[in-house]
């Protein structure tokens, strides 16, 4: 059995759902600690035109120390849910399969989730369904598996027993293979290069939100996300 982990990023890049179809499951990591700094767990591009436009969540840090992933509030203070769905309707509002999305992403926002990962778990849930990956999906939480590192990996296939834990190959040098072999658990590498399908608004953006993959490209985003094999 293959397993890949990945933290529970907003609305992510292709690259995540690529590694989703490589392995029998995905574990989404929302019991490590929050990263400190610009990332992607509360942020994603979408393209314009006049180049990239940021979706962020606004979320609660002040005071706060050191959270997990599970535990990030998503702060209310302004009504960026709003602003998040215009900025879909009117940059997409000539994309061939806009309207599908965009009522499954404004049914999720309606749930007003009071924590940043439930969001973000949602977001990728539809994606997931919309791309059509048999990959089983779990969170840490629910397995209850704990450590640092390498010995986080290791846990995590351990609790799924699996033999094989997989990662893309730009991630490689962030983990120990021979912690995962002294577990009797081996390191597949897998390379991904960022597909080119068809966009608007003027010349081609890599790595954006796969929310505008399946926004121009519908039911073919999972072939064209494939075709990032090397």
């Amino acid at each position: 059995m293959v397993v890949a982990t990945h933290q529970p990023i907003f609305l992510p890049w292709p690259g995540f759902f690529y590694k989703a179809l490589q392995v029998d499951a995905l574990v989404l990591l929302d019991r490590v600690q929050f990263p400190q700094g610009r990332g992607w767990l509360h942020r994603n591009r979408l393209k314009s035109d006049h180049g990239e436009h940021w979706l962020r969540v606004p979320i609660r840090t002040a005071g706060r120390g050191r959270q997990l992933i599970g535990d990030v509030e998503i702060c209310e203070d302004r009504d960026w849910r709003a602003r998040h769905l215009r900025s879909v309707r009117e940059l997409y509002a000539h994309a061939p399969y806009l309207q599908p999305h965009l009522t499954a992403v404004e049914a999720i926002y309606t749930r007003r989730h009071r924590m940043l990962a439930a969001l973000n778990i949602d977001l990728i849930k539809h994606l997931w369904d919309a791309l059509g990956v048999p990959t089983k999906l779990y969170l840490q939480s629910e397995l209850g598996v704990r450590g640092r590192g390498a010995d986080l990996l290791a846990n995590v296939c351990q609790a799924l027993t699996a033999d094989t834990y997989l990662a893309l190959t730009v991630a490689a040098k962030y983990i120990d293979p021979q912690t995962l072999g002294a577990r009797r658990i081996e390191l597949a590498l897998a390379k991904f290069r960022p597909p080119v399908y068809p966009q608007l608004w003027g010349d081609f953006r890599y790595n954006l939100s796969t929310l505008d993959l399946v926004l121009n490209c519908g039911p073919k985003a999972r072939d064209i996300i494939l075709t990032g094999t090397q």
